[in-house]
């Protein structure tokens, strides 16, 4: 036998194409050759399959050897190939029955002594060839949790070059491998460790939070340091519902990407809280990278909050970046031969001082800002950026008495009204693809069979003629206003729901 193929998986973001990996052996001087638009660590898998190879007893330096990647128009990515490549180039040069391995998708990187270690992207990866039809797979046993999660396809874990091909060369009509007892296998996730509760007073701001874990809505706290502002935030992953499995999954896929350990596999926890510091550049925050393109903090917080903290130091471009993935959901990273797309489906919480030194409050007796400084601190946050978040609420400084006030309501208690508004949401929009207030489009509240009679927006029509709200800011006033009603019970907003929603985006910052 001259000729091996098996099968692999390529990724751009979180798209992957199931490749063919062909080898051919042909006479001439001995050479492993590589073609398919490999990138760096797939082009340098050669030397490694020939290390591997000779660790199991089959030198392979006197074949002339050309393993193409098909389709060889797409890029590869990652030194994942290495397995399949091996496997391939024994089968060419007879050590393996070529048909065992045709139909099998295998992930890997091997070292020189012929283990095979894990590599990033492998739940992506085997997402992708069960929705290609493959039956098996085969990955480290590293990765195993996480290729396990993915139905409608078997997994075999293995841990040696040697271990495969003694599984190949037994015969047999179908790979009998499965996962090994010894494989790792996913930890108990625990939920929220923060509570609701330990935020002293600030009941607007409360309200506030529990308005945004409703109805899916960005927020932005404005106040001194110490007011609780970063405690909030952090508290509302506490009270946003549990994944499902399907958004486990998309949370679990992005982070494949970029690495995932046994223990953080799991189809049950809460969503992902990604707080990134200000110092992070763009491609952090939006995705990029010099080589492989790799999903930015946006990204990782899909289906969960991302929290920018003292959002006015962050950088203008960063900031800036954010528009386009607030309004769709999804950020496409372009480069000269590709672009990448990762989802973006986050709620957006931003926490931000009166003034560089934080003491421009109250009567700002302490403050030492000038008022140019204080213009060119607020006007970081664009106004087109801050037209796109629903909550704009004034945290005050904390005080005395809020400190001696009984306890507020636990994020359990709150967390039950939370998911009672969603299923009442949910009901609601059961006819469209949108199940959050927050998605629903402007134009469908304003002309739909949802619109609301004039006697109801009257305060919102005002503030649009007088130039106080861009259409924008109406619809998302809308928006909020229709969860205002959802939490106090009522089948549709008031004028009352209307104006709470109006006040709660009034707040924001004021250049001075």
């Amino acid at each position: 036998m001259t000729f091996g193929r098996t099968r692999s998986v390529t990724l751009e973001g979180l798209v992957g194409t199931v490749v063919d990996v062909e080898a051919h052996l042909s006479g001439g001087l001995p050479a492993l050759m590589l073609g398919g638009l490999p990138d760096t660590a797939c082009a340098q898998s050669p030397n490694r399959v020939r290390a591997a190879c000779a660790s199991i007893g089959r030198l392979l330096t006197q074949d002339r050897l050309t393993v193409n990647l098909s389709p060889a128009s797409i890029p590869k990515n990652g030194s994942g190939f290495d397995l399949p490549i091996a496997l391939a180039v024994l089968a060419a040069v007879s050590v393996l029955p070529a048909s065992r391995i045709a139909d099998v998708v295998h992930l890997g990187e091997l070292g020189l002594d012929g283990t095979i270690r894990p590599v990033r992207g492998v739940l992506p990866a085997v997402l992708a060839a069960a929705r290609e039809g493959c039956r098996d797979v085969v990955v480290p046993i590293e990765n195993a949790a996480e290729a396990r999660l993915v139905p409608d396809i078997e997994v075999h874990a293995v841990a040696h070059l040697k271990d495969l091909v003694a599984v190949y060369t037994d015969g047999g009509d179908r790979l009998s491998i499965g996962v090994p007892a010894s494989a790792p296998t996913p930890a108990a996730l625990p939920g929220p460790t923060t509570d609701l509760a330990e935020v002293a007073g600030q009941p607007e701001a409360r309200a506030a939070l529990e308005l945004a874990a409703a109805g899916g809505h960005h927020l932005f706290l404005l106040g001194p340091p110490g007011s609780g502002k970063t405690m909030l935030a952090e508290r509302l992953v506490s009270i946003l519902p549990r994944l499902t499995r399907e958004q486990s999954i998309d949370v679990l896929a992005v982070k494949s990407l970029l690495g995932l350990s046994a223990s953080e596999v799991g189809v049950e926890f809460v969503p992902p809280f990604i707080a990134p510091h200000h110092s992070a550049t763009q491609a952090a925050i939006i995705g990029g990278g010099s080589g492989a393109v790799r999903p930015g903090a946006i990204s990782q917080a899909h289906h969960g909050v991302l929290f920018l903290d003292e959002a006015p130091e962050f950088r203008t471009g960063a900031l800036q970046a954010l528009r386009q993935p607030l309004e769709s959901g999804h950020v496409v990273v372009s480069r000269a031969r590709t672009a990448v797309r990762f989802p973006a489906r986050f709620q957006l919480v931003m926490a931000a001082n009166p003034c560089p030194c934080g003491l421009g409050h109250g009567k700002g007796i302490g403050c030492t800002c000038t008022p140019m400084a204080k213009r060119a601190y607020v006007a970081k946050l664009s106004g087109p950026l801050l037209d796109r978040v629903d909550l704009q609420v004034q945290v005050p400084a904390v005080t005395l008495s809020s400190l001696g006030a009984e306890p507020g309501e636990s994020s359990a208690v709150v967390a039950s009204r939370v998911a009672l508004a969603r299923e009442v949401q949910a009901d609601r929009w059961r006819d469209t693809s949108w199940r959050l207030n927050s998605q629903i489009p402007g134009a469908f509240l304003r002309r739909g069979p949802r619109r609301l009679p004039r006697s109801v927006t009257t305060d919102l029509d005002r503030a649009l003629d007088r130039g106080q709200l861009t259409l924008r800011g109406y619809d998302r006033v809308l928006r909020l206003g229709w969860t205002v009603a959802d939490l106090g019970g009522r089948t549709s907003p008031a004028r009352d729901d209307l104006g709470t929603a109006l006040t709660l985006r009034n707040q924001g910052p004021v250049a001075a």
